[in-house]
């Protein structure tokens, strides 16, 4: 499954339903309304508009999200041999695993999010329990809109330990709420970065096609390729 959504925005089913709910409460409160006065139904419709509007901003959650379901946030630009590492060993330890894709308006990446989206589908669609989704904004905010409650993230060196540590504190400041799970890299994948492969990309070109076999899934090789052909 490929669904694309930002960190603003609310989908137009979750709008309604809302809007019903606070309707349903509204009627609940009928008879009751009707003996309070206008400064008490004033009083009572503030309290309410209050709490959606906290509801909405995540401030409030209507029920915890599942520890069965966790989140791998990442720019896959492109997936490499290590994402999927991380990915089905995730995939096993979870009911249910989202790979986010996260967009970054400064940055100009290789491969748009529709075509990472589309890469890393061919790649994944021998997992069952895997969706694949892209997003904006705090990964935090996307995890509890994705009804999960874990973040997972992969460890290479020592370097993405201290990095991985000073983000971890960062989210659980934000969203106390929802835990990091960590694995470490398999040993063949721990020298495999996205820059490491673009480079081959480009000095190697299409002759290197078979070394790139060791970086990336086979279906990105020649998406990637193509990328360089004219540079």
């Amino acid at each position: 499954m490929k669904t694309c959504q930002s960190g603003s925005f609310v989908n137009p089913e979750q709008e309604q339903k809302e809007s019903n709910d606070f309707g349903e409460v509204c009627l609940d409160f009928t008879a009751e309304v009707s003996t309070l006065g206008r400064t008490g139904l004033l009083t009572l419709l503030s309290a309410e508009v209050t709490f959606k509007l906290l509801l909405r901003k995540g401030f409030i959650m209507t029920k915890p999200g599942s520890p069965r379901h966790a989140v791998y946030a990442g720019s896959f630009d492109p997936i490499t041999l290590g994402h999927c590492d991380i990915i089905e060993r995730g995939a096993a330890l979870f009911d249910k695993l989202t790979v986010a894709v996260g967009i970054n308006p400064d940055k100009k990446p290789l491969f748009d999010s529709d075509e990472r989206m589309d890469l890393i589908s061919q790649v994944l669609k021998v997992l069952p329990n895997v969706e694949v989704k892209c997003f904006t904004g705090l990964t935090v905010s996307f995890v509890r809109d994705c009804g999960a409650s874990v973040m997972l993230r992969g460890i290479r060196t020592l370097t993405d330990i201290e990095a991985e540590f000073t983000m971890s504190l960062a989210n659980h400041t934000l969203a106390p709420d929802i835990e990091t799970v960590f694995l470490m890299s398999g040993e063949k994948y721990t020298h495999i970065s996205s820059s490491l492969i673009k480079q081959i990309a480009l000095l190697g070109g299409r002759e290197n096609a078979d070394r790139l076999a060791e970086f990336v899934p086979e279906p990105v090789i020649q998406p990637l390729l193509a990328k360089f052909a004219n540079r």
